[in-house]
């Protein structure tokens, strides 16, 4: 049996890391992406090779379609077509709305957003060949209920959420799954600009008692990627009782 294929983006640290290398440890050939991480990215690389597994690495802008329909024609080159497609790359924005530049409104719409579109508009198809296939979204709880000083990010992560909810819908009678992950506080760089304070104050309000691991994301995103086939057009909150 030919080994299946994950696509990961934004999987030069953090929970796209750990996402890339559960899927290469259950034997999957992995693609992994990032923009500007190139030195992580490759480490990354050499963790995934360890199982023996293929990996293709690129450094380049999920946002943009032209460089994705590139990374595309090479996922068909090197590995005929895509099982699974994990929706990862994200970046955030903390900050009083009225001091928010435009330029990074657009950066956090393309990188978090805009990046989602991209790669299902260029997998799907791959997929329906098939008939089958897995999308998953990486996405948060402020999608769900919002942020304050988190507008740009709390809209783009309820915009990945009703993309979701669509795209199953739309997909679901060709017998691809897509569902989304919100995630609460998980332990990542994303989180370490807290102060230890702030830290425990957040912790405090989390009825599990700590943060979430990104290996615990990981899992769940392998669980959705490889065994529901019902499970469909879900936001699965992953956060400790928070929300």
């Amino acid at each position: 049996m030919p080994r299946k294929t994950v696509f990961v983006t934004g999987a030069s640290r953090g929970i796209g890391k750990a996402i890339a290398i559960k899927y290469a440890k259950k034997g999957y050939n992995v693609i992994i992406t990032c923009i500007h991480r190139r030195e992580q990215l490759l480490q990354t690389e050499m963790e995934i090779e360890d199982y023996n597994v293929e990996c293709l690495t690129w450094v380049g802008d999920a946002g943009d379609y032209a460089s994705c329909e590139e990374l595309f024609q090479k996922i068909k080159k090197q590995f005929g077509t895509l099982d699974v497609l994990i929706n990862n790359a994200g970046v955030s924005y903390i900050g009083l709305l009225q001091d928010m530049k435009p330029e990074d409104w657009d950066r956090i719409i393309r990188t978090n957003l805009t990046s989602v579109f991209n790669c299902c508009r260029l997998a799907v198809p791959m997929m329906l060949q098939k008939q089958q296939g897995k999308i998953v979204n990486i996405s948060s709880v402020w999608g769900v209920s919002g942020a304050s000083c988190e507008v740009a990010y709390s809209a783009t992560k309820g915009g990945v959420n009703a993309f979701t909810k669509a795209l199953a819908k739309e997909l679901a009678p060709s017998n691809i799954q897509v569902n989304a992950i919100a995630c609460g506080a998980i332990d990542t760089e994303m989180n370490h600009f807290l102060h230890r304070e702030d830290l425990l104050n957040l912790i405090d309000e989390i009825p599990a008692g700590r943060l979430g691991k990104a290996e615990e994301v990981a899992d769940l995103a392998y669980h959705l990627g490889y065994k529901e086939s019902y499970l469909t057009g879900q936001i699965i909150g992953l956060d400790g009782g928070w929300i």
